[in-house]
């Protein structure tokens, strides 16, 4: 079987967000962020080297791989789609490129992507992993200065510690961390299903086409989501907690320019592959505070109507700064698998 062709059965997939901001959970000294919790830095303008302190205390110790992947494959799950890197620039995995890691920033010191990989294989759910490839809010060069609206914080690039947009130089930061870690992230994990980009702005075509051929040199078989921009893409991600009423009437080939809020414009899948990621609650990154939760009878109804029309449900968790999964994304996903 293809990798399309397993795509299109799959249906239905776990997505986690979790990263340094877990530990926050939506807030920062004394005042809650009203958007999503990955984005608090960006929020309240958090200063690179005060962020980086939070490393220092991120010791998750309830994590584990294992529990993750069982729970996936007992709600009904076909792949997980882990953030290897968000946009704040720090990776879940151990990088030789940029030492903000969890390995030898973190007391935990332990490769979460590593560990993820291994439970994966060992109990036959496929991997594929998420990574921030414009957005670096570490980088004096992070993309997104081009935008200057819709984004959840006071900016898409860096602005509270690298003020002038003028000065700076995607291609430098895609150069000396993007290229690199992506080739890190191919090399390093097994089999990958898939690589999940996120919002493309100032990245050129050039550059999109020398991430996708990387990807297909290193893994052929490893699906592109059309986030990576300039249209290079193997199946279609829909806008977040996208759910449209039917598949997109658009003939093959026809340009697409609709913005999508900046998450790639592209609404035609060459390959027929389509899929919504959507969360649970409002938050994508662990909020202790949002309450806003879907229930299971929403999410079996939305299950049923993207499947039917052949696009993948991947719904989100985040955990929290201890590596758990929180106990109501829990019994929402279980009682939509008992509902399947």
């Amino acid at each position: 079987m293809t990798n399309h062709e397993w795509y299109k059965q799959a249906k239905y997939g776990m997505m986690v967000h979790w990263g340094l901001y877990s530990i926050l959970g939506g807030e920062w000294k004394g005042q809650r962020t009203p958007d999503y919790g990955e984005w608090i830095q960006s929020y309240f303008g958090i200063k690179n080297d005060e962020y980086a302190e939070l490393a220092k205390i991120f010791n998750p110790i309830y994590f584990s791989a294992e529990e993750w992947v069982i729970f996936a494959k007992n709600c009904g799950m076909n792949y997980i789609v882990v953030t290897s890197k968000h946009h704040d620039g720090f990776a879940l995995y151990h990088s030789r490129i940029d030492a903000f890691n969890m390995v030898d920033a973190t007391p935990f010191k332990r490769d979460i992507i590593a560990e993820l990989a291994e439970a994966c294989y060992k109990h036959g759910m496929k991997l594929g992993l998420y990574y921030s490839q414009e957005i670096d809010w570490k980088d004096p060069d992070g993309g997104g200065y081009d935008k200057t609206t819709g984004c959840s914080g006071i900016g898409w690039t860096n602005i509270w510690d690298f003020p002038d947009n003028s000065k700076k130089d995607f291609t430098r930061c895609y150069e000396n961390k993007i290229k690199p870690q992506v080739e890190e992230i191919l090399t390093k994990y097994g089999e990958l299903c898939l690589i999940w980009f996120d919002t493309p702005g100032v990245i050129s075509k050039a550059q999109s086409l020398e991430l996708h051929d990387m990807i297909k040199k290193y893994q052929p078989n490893c699906l592109i989501n059309s986030r990576i921009g300039n249209g290079t893409y193997d199946y279609v991600s829909f806008g977040d907690n996208e759910i449209p009423e039917k598949l997109p009437d658009v003939l093959p080939g026809a340009e697409q320019t609709a913005d999508m809020n900046g998450l790639g414009g592209f609404k035609y899948s060459p390959y027929g592959l389509y899929e919504t990621a959507a969360t649970l609650n409002h938050t994508w990154g662990y909020k202790y505070f949002d309450h806003t939760w879907k229930t299971a009878e929403t999410v079996h109804a939305f299950k049923n109507h993207l499947n039917d029309m052949g696009i993948n449900y991947l719904l989100n968790v985040g955990p929290d700064g201890l590596g758990r999964i929180p106990s109501v994304s829990q019994d929402i996903l279980l009682k939509v698998a008992d509902m399947m």
